[in-house]
This record gives C-alpha cells, structure tokens and sequence, in this order.
C-alpha cells in the first residue's frame, strides 16, 4: 500500500486496524478520503491475509462526514443543465460503491465508534456487520440540516438495521440518536465507557473471527446479506447453493478436534484474489 494521508493501517495476526487519523478536520470527508478508503479496501478484499478489520477513529469524533469545502470546489454539482444533474448520478454512484465495498469485502468490518457519526459516517458504519460504540457516541443524519437527502446508503441501509418509525424521525428532523438508544434498537451492539476500551473490545471481537474458517465467514457474510434482501425461499435455495460449494469436511474435523484439545484451531487462508485485469 502507498503512504496514506487519511488514515493509518496496520494488520496483526489476521486482524487489519484502520484508523481515520485526521482528527484536526474532524475526520471529514473529501476526496482524498474517498480514493484512500476505496484503496485500501480493494487492497484487504484481494490480499486475503486479514480475515476481519475494525474501523475506529482518532480524535474528538468518529467522523463528521463530508468535507462542506467539498461542495463548493472539488465535486461541485452541476444542477444548471440535464448534462450536469446526470453528471451527479454517476458521481454519487462512485462515492456509493465505495461503501458498498464494505458490505461486499470478503471478511467482517467492525466499527468501533466513538463521539459523533454524522452525515456521511452513518452512510459508512451502516455498511459494515457490526457497530460497537462508546457511551457518548450518538448518530445524525446531518444531510437533512444543511438543505438535502443523504445519498450514500443511510437511507437504504439503516431502514433495515432500525424500525422505519425511527428511521423516518431521524432524517426528516436531523435530530441525534445518542448510543444507548441505538443500542435499545439493535444499530449497535455493545456500549463501552472509554474509546481506548471500545477499540480492544473491537479488536477482541476481530481476533475470534480469526479463529474460525475464513471461508465459512465468508460464506456466512454472503448468506446474510442475501437474506436481508431476499424471500426466506429464495435465500434458503441459494443457502444450498453456497453451502455446497464450500462444504469442507476438513474444516469441521480441525474445529472439532481443536475443541476437544483447547488449542486454537488452524484453517487456510482465503485465496488472494488476481483479477483479470492485473493478469499478462
């Protein structure tokens, strides 16, 4: 990975750690943001040497979202011609699939969030399978109070992650919802005094995804997230479908005999992926 302005990364024992380091700008974000994360995301999916990654951040906040300089210079939205409100949909389709590569990475992402989560971080940690917090930490849906409609994935991801009532409530009046309320309604699950033991938690977390068969995590990420979005037919037919690619008899042996002999058990990595574009 080149050097990174945005964040730090760092990767022990499986677990990757990447931190928003820019606590001086809030953690905003803007376009070098943007092209780190997606970087540093393809990068974890096709190594296949991390087999979870936390998300924490540095600072005040977890993140206050889009950089508002943003707006006025870098990705100035064009709303003057068809030409140019077109131009917003693919604009606004890349900064997507950059989150969207947090859902789909080949391995679990934890957020460990800390302080606020405002307007585009919520686009962010709603990508991810598991959000921990601190107990100060609170969400908004920012993008409401400055005069438009979050378009980053709050607004698909989190109806399914919270009820709508209460989904509807926060982006309509851009009011905050403090972390004991998300943790009443299931957007976070576990609470934590202080930020340094939220990030150990979260890092203790990684650490015992480690142990299991990267391959069954990744087929268990895929069956779940297929079934949010799914008929119970149709995800239980794709169930079998995927379970019979990756049925792996030696893995069920090492698990249990690695039980029965209190060691951690050994699986092998996920292959690292080579797409046909780097190949020649």
């Amino acid at each position: 990975m080149d050097k990174l302005n945005c964040f730090s990364l760092t990767t022990n024992d499986h677990v990757a750690h990447l931190v928003l380091n820019k606590p001086e700008t809030l953690n905003t974000m803007h376009p070098t943001f943007w092209r780190e994360l997606d970087a540093v995301l393809r990068h974890l999916n096709e190594s296949g040497v991390a087999r979870a990654l936390v998300i924490s951040s540095s600072g005040k906040h977890f993140s206050a979202g889009m950089s508002l300089d943003t707006f006025s210079s870098a990705i100035a939205m064009d709303d003057n011609s068809p030409e140019g409100r077109a131009a917003i949909f693919d604009s606004l389709t890349d900064m997507q699939s950059t989150f969207t590569l947090l859902e789909s990475l080949r391995i679990p992402v934890i957020a460990a969030i800390h302080g606020g989560c405002i307007g585009g971080a919520v686009d962010m940690v709603t990508a991810c399978c598991i959000r921990y917090a601190t107990q100060d930490a609170f969400f908004c849906i920012q993008e409401i109070n400055i005069g438009m409609v979050a378009d980053v994935g709050t607004l698909q991801r989190l109806p399914k992650l919270l009820p709508m009532g209460l989904v509807k409530e926060l982006a309509y009046t851009g009011r905050r919802l403090s972390a004991e309320n998300a943790m009443k309604h299931g957007l976070v699950t576990q609470i934590f005094e202080t930020q340094e033991a939220l990030v150990a938690g979260a890092l203790a977390c990684a650490k015992e995804m480690t142990h299991k068969p990267p391959v069954a995590i990744w087929g268990t990420k895929q069956a779940l997230n297929y079934a949010r979005d799914h008929s119970v037919e149709d995800s239980l037919r794709q169930m079998g479908w995927l379970q019979g690619a990756i049925w792996s008899n030696p893995h069920i042996r090492e698990a249990i005999l690695a039980a029965k002999e209190k060691r951690p058990a050994h699986f092998p990595p996920l292959a690292p992926l080579k797409g046909f574009k780097s190949l020649g």
